[in-house]
């Protein structure tokens, strides 16, 4: 009888196809027999034996299909009764059942329950033991399908399979004979390695036998006495128990020889059989940037083009006769040959001289489409080329060098070596995932190259896979992996710089990481003109998209965009609509990293037809303009004819092709592929859609200056998009308006490097906002049944312009006002929080913030969200009420008093207490619920102030205050404590320097100016310590003195800081407390004078030092209140001395000369260095 294959996943895989005349009842051959065998009894009998030979025979031929009508528990009866009925000394019956066993269950998909594994586990280890060797196979097969899925309920058993002398132990062993067994064995222990999500994993002490053992095999040459295809059997089974381990045991890779080791031999599986490269490697990869072998050669290559290519001969399709093994097992069936590519003409510029230099550089699409032209494959059409299958196929008769027979062999032979490295890079790809990104990027050189000298060997990285590997799923394995690499590398790419030229005895590790950004643009530019899967072509796109997320382009030569954004262009077009959505996913990377670029500028400024290779018949069909616009919202077009970008003679091409894409009805030479469009759709595929939509977000964002000139086109699709049913299309078209909105509202920032003529003019944002409003908007706010599409219309609503709010009808602007507070009651937390945050937003609104009724309806609507049960809700209140009680302040300093009159007292009671408990909240609550603590307090009238129910509330929220600066929380909450205190130091009306809370609050501030490890904390304490205004505010002569030496001891210590990141705000503290030092100087009354004289004897170096620099230099960046010109910090100085000398001295007392003296010094020294 022939050998079984072994099981693969009893759960996982397609379900089988049904027989063609399938049974009149499923199951019923199954279950006579197992009716018939049941009804055995143990006999030892010649006919008794034969008996069971037979109906084992008959089981086994049976037809079984995945849930064809047999219950698992059913197919574990059987096994426990064939089990019984068969002696161990039985060999060809034992044979014969573990047959059985490996058949049911692989066929049938079962997980034999608990009770039943025990007894069959217990038969066949037995059967190991006592059996004759040539039964191995068979019954290991039988043990590897019944512990897949069941490695948690295995463990009684672990110690006599994996112990120091446990069974799979020696014959997974470097000396087992057998190499069948061996590998058996190996595929037992990597299916005890599968783990199963809410069952316990293997013991960690079994974890490492098994990695140890995974590690050796794939370590370990080939035997002389294994065949090649039972040996990449052998490997693939090494690498499924890794990748278990890995994923599902979560094994960490803590030690560095252990990981590098592992990387060694993934980096050595990865070419296993790559024809062309002979690869070498060390026993353990080290993290390091630089080449650590220089004595040996990374890679040998064979160099004529004829080995170094691909295979080229004739492939036939393989048809699959077997169905697909389910569990994790070695499948012999063929990769078939429709992604495989043929001898090629463009390998040239691809993948066989790749070994070669870097002299045929994609520099433009169009040399690689003269190249595709002299390969015939082109013709007129030239962009058809890269999707073109028909290239890869031209072969000769005399390339083939074998017969049908030899070459049957040797094309099965290159699948299992392709299994092995697809393997290989998905192991690799759990390894990835399961270490830390810092780690992995020690060993970036290993597997990422730098750009070789020209004639240099390239060194193999996972790009000579992505270059050369003739099986699409490799490359398309290998794209995985790299993109894995590179997601999320922002942070170690930001390192590389080529912007001038090195000239330098070694190469500085920026420089060698920038080699490696281009070389990767360059091999993925290679790979995407060569590619013809289009499933792997959508790989090498989205490992485009990454990098050019994730590449410092700000500090690299220009170019490399520009080649991708060329080289990109036709795939917009390409048949497979998935190709189509990663294009477009790339080309918004290209307009949303390190916005805005001037080379991506532009590219944008390009018009439709530039950049383009050959023929027109790449340009995607961008219609006109006007083509879609069919609804009666196109009269805003004609009120706004000013909004076509100013002296452009053309259109963006990628606005148009978005456009396009967005709104327009599908062509009919597409419809034929998309597969992801519904039946009867008249427009593109939603994912082309909703990515096209996101690309004009990202542009907006990135690039608002070319957005502008397409303001009211885009507004209608907007319109378009959020009119449609469907809810994902709507959300995006609300993304598009809350980007289009925030850019309005950038260009009109006061601190906007735009002049006025290049701004949309507030008439045109009118014109939008009324667009919006009178479309789909109002009826997105009001969809209760898509929550996130009603929050996301919040968020675009809370985008408006508040120049543009103000000029709206006054229907218009009541209508954003009332959806917004009646969403505030939503009972979705998300809404809620969206609401809540753009109250906050319209409170800000010059022509809202006087109104007394719309804010006190706002605040009574914020404060009831500072209640709900979601912090994300309670934090955007809590935000919302900061930016309230900022309306509060500015209201306060209009000449108009009749809105701190008309406010209610009582709900300024309600916004204080709210605010106090809202400062015992999560940080990210507290941080907003203090800033509006000291807002209210600096906002409380004498009025207020002096009712008995306010008294109490004050001293809890001062109280509350300076428990928020002492306390150990995140130092943006303490720099706001410290804000808000220097707040409440600006009401004059409230008893500063009398009331019991003065010297607790001065206390809090000079403990964290001397101590605190964040200096922009430091700076704000003494920012606060600056503010009162008189020297009674200060208190006792004692308090006084306590403040004037916190802030000495203070500048003693400006610079003392374990953190670097720290030294960058050092001189913006020493100005800051200097001001403080000069501004308590000119408050200081006679009884301070002896204090201070006494502190600039011990310090008078010091102080004058800083003191000189204050005048020379100041604030550097930090603080916008302190005095930057030296005029005024001259001023402040001469002010103090001229202070001092009216303060009438003490009889006796020196202490005014003395300080008179310091300060005539400091300003004489000053004008002299000055030239004055």
């Amino acid at each position: 009888m022939a050998t079984v294959q072994m099981a693969g996943s009893p759960l996982g895989g397609p379900p089988r196809e049904a027989p063609r005349e399938p049974p009149r009842e499923q199951g019923a051959g199954f279950r006579r027999l197992s009716a018939r065998l049941r009804a055995l009894r143990p006999d030892d009998s010649s006919a008794s034996r034969t008996e069971i030979h037979l109906l084992l025979d008959q089981l086994i031929s049976e037809n079984y299909s995945a849930g064809g009508g047999v219950a698992p528990e059913d197919v574990s009866t059987l096994l426990v009764q064939a089990c019984r009925l068969v002696p161990l000394n039985q060999n060809h019956l034992v044979s014969k059942v573990s047959q059985l066993t490996h058949h049911l269950l692989n066929t049938l998909q079962v997980i034999v329950d608990e009770r039943n594994l025990d007894f069959l586990l217990a038969y066949t280890i037995s059967a190991i033991q006592q059996c004759s060797s040539w039964t191995h196979v068979k019954i290991l097969q039988a043990l590897a399908a019944l512990v897949y899925g069941n490695g948690s309920r295995c463990q009684k058993y672990l110690p006599d399979l994996l112990g120091k002398s446990g069974l799979l132990m020696k014959l997974s062993d470097v000396a087992q004979s057998d190499p069948e067994v061996r590998r058996a064995a190996v595929h037992c222990m990597a299916n005890l390695c599968l783990s199963v999500p809410g069952q316990p994993y293997l013991e960690e002490p079994y974890q490492n036998i098994c990695f140890q053992a995974f590690l050796t095999i794939l370590q370990s040459p080939k035997s002389p006495e294994m065949d090649d295809i039972t040996f990449c059997m052998l490997l693939q089974n090494a690498l499924k128990g890794i990748q278990s381990l890995l994923n599902g045991g979560k094994m960490k890779l803590t030690q560095t020889e252990e990981l590098g080791a592992l990387l060694a031999v993934l980096k050595k599986s990865m070419f296993h059989g790559l024809p062309g490269i002979n690869i070498e490697m060390p026993t353990v990869l080290y993290p390091t940037p630089l080449p650590q072998y220089d004595g040996r050669p990374p890679v040998k290559l064979q160099l004529p083009e004829s080995s170094a290519s691909r295979p080229t001969m004739n492939r036939k399709k393989k048809s699959k006769t077997k169905p697909k093994k389910i569990q994790q097992e070695e499948e012999e069936e063929e990769e078939g040959s429709s992604g495989e590519r043929e001898a090629a003409p463009v390998t040239g510029v691809g993948r066989a001289n790749v070994h070669e230099g870097n002299t045929q550089s994609p520099s433009s699409s169009a040399v690689q489409s003269s190249r595709l032209d002299g390969s015939g494959a082109a013709g007129k059409g030239g962009v058809s080329s890269p999707f073109s299958s028909s290239s890869w196929k031209r072969i000769s008769s005399s390339e083939s060098d074998y017969s049908d027979a030899e070459g049957g062999v040797q094309s099965k032979m290159r699948s299992y070596q392709a299994k092995v490295r697809q393997g290989a890079l998905a192991c690799f790809l759990s390894t990835i995932k399961s270490i830390e990104k810092k780690v992995l990027y020690g060993y970036w050189s290993a597997f990422v190259s730098d750009t070789p000298e020209l004639g240099s060997p390239q060194s193999v990285s996972l790009m000579t896979l992505t270059l050369k590997d003739p099986s699409p799923k490799t490359r398309a394995c290998a794209l995985q992996a790299l993109s894995a690499i590179l997601e999320g590398s922002k942070q170690f790419l930001s390192v590389a710089e080529d912007t001038s030229d090195h000239r330098r005895a070694f190469t500085p590790f920026s420089v060698m990481i920038a080699s490696s950004i281009r070389e990767l643009h360059r091999c993925l530019l290679l790979a995407l003109v060569a590619e013809s899967s289009s499933q792997t072509l959508t790989q090498i796109i989205k490992c485009l998209a990454n990098l050019v997320s994730n590449s410092p382009y700000n500090r690299l030569k220009l170019s490399l965009l520009t080649k991708v954004w060329n080289q990109i262009k036709p795939y917009v077009r390409h048949k497979d609509v998935n190709v189509r959505v990663s294009s477009l996913t790339l080309l918004g990377a290209i307009v949303s990293t390190h916005a805005p670029l001037p080379e991506v500028q532009l590219l944008l400024q390009q018009p439709c037809s530039s950049g383009l290779s050959n023929s027109d018949s790449a340009t995607p069909h961008l219609s006109p303009p006007d083509r879609w616009k069919k609804a009666p919202s196109g009269r805003f077009l004609e009120e706004a004819s000013v909004s076509s970008p100013p002296g452009s003679s053309e259109p963006c091409w990628l606005v148009r092709l978005c456009i396009s894409t967005a709104v327009l009805p599908r062509e009919d030479s597409c419809s034929g592929s998309d597969a992801g469009c519904a039946a009867g759709s008249t427009y593109m595929p939603s994912p082309m859609r909703l990515e096209a939509l996101q690309v004009l977000a990202h542009l907006s964002k990135g690039y608002f200056s070319v957005a502008q000139g397409y303001l009211m086109e885009l507004g209608e699709v907007i319109c378009k998009c959020m009119g449609e049913a469907d809810p994902s299309i709507q959300l995006h078209g609300a993304k598009l308006l809350e980007e289009l909105g925030t850019g309005l509202i950038q260009q009109y920032k006061p601190d906007s490097t735009l002049v006025p003529e290049q701004r949309v003019p507030v008439t045109m944002v009118v014109l939008f906002w009324t667009m919006m409003l009178s479309g789909p908007l109002p009826r997105a706010l009001q969809n209760a049944e898509h929550p996130t599409l009603q929050a996301s219309a919040c968020d675009a609503l809370s985008s408006i312009l508040p120049e543009a709010f103000s000029s709206l009808r006054s229907d218009w602007q009541i209508l954003c006002i009332t959806v917004l507070l009646g969403l505030n009651d939503s009972k979705n937390r998300l809404v809620k929080a969206a609401a809540a945050r753009a109250l906050g937003v319209y409170v800000l609104f010059p022509c809202l913030r006087q109104d007394v009724i719309f804010v006190a309806d706002t605040a009574n609507a914020i404060l009831m969200s500072l209640q709900d049960k979601s912090l994300n809700v309670r934090a955007k209140a809590a935000w919302s009420l900061g930016n309230l009680t900022d309306t509060l302040i500015v209201n306060m300093e209009t000449p108009d008093p009749s809105f701190q009159e008309e406010f209610s007292g009582l709900l300024l009671l309600k916004m204080l207490r709210s605010a106090i408990e809202a400062s015992k909240d999560k940080d990210k609550v507290k941080s907003n619920a203090v800033r509006a603590l000291g807002n209210l307090l600096h906002f409380l009238q004498p009025s207020h102030i002096e009712k008995p129910q306010f008294a109490e509330i004050i001293e809890e929220s001062i109280q509350a205050l300076i428990a928020t600066v002492l306390i150990e929380a995140a130092m943006k909450v303490r720099w706001n404590a410290c804000y808000a205190m220097g707040n409440v130091f600006k009401n004059p009306a409230l008893p500063l320097g009398t009331a019991p809370w003065t010297s607790q609050a001065y206390k809090a501030l000079t403990s964290v100016v001397t101590s605190c490890k964040n200096f922009k904390v430091r700076i704000r304490s003494a920012t606060a310590l600056s503010i009162p205004g008189k020297r009674e505010h200060y208190g006792s002569v004692d308090q006084y003195a306590q403040i004037w030496n916190a802030l000495v001891t203070a500048l003693q210590k400006s610079e003392d800081t374990t953190d670097f990141l720290e030294f960058k705000y050092c001189a913006s503290l020493r100005t800051q407390i200097c001001q403080a030092l000069v501004h308590l100087l000119s408050l200081a009354s006679a009884s301070d004078l002896p204090c201070i004289k006494e502190t600039l004897e011990l310090n008078e170096d010091m102080i004058r030092s800083y003191f000189l620099q204050f005048l020379k230099s100041g604030a550097e960046g930090d603080d916008a209140g302190a005095p930057h010109s030296p005029q005024e910090r001259d001023q402040l100085v001469r002010s103090a001395l001229e202070h001092i000398s009216t303060v009438q001295a003490l009889a006796g007392d020196t202490a005014k000369r003395a300080i008179m003296a310091f300060l005539d010094n400091i300003l004489t020294v000053y004008l002299a260095s000055s030239g004055s």
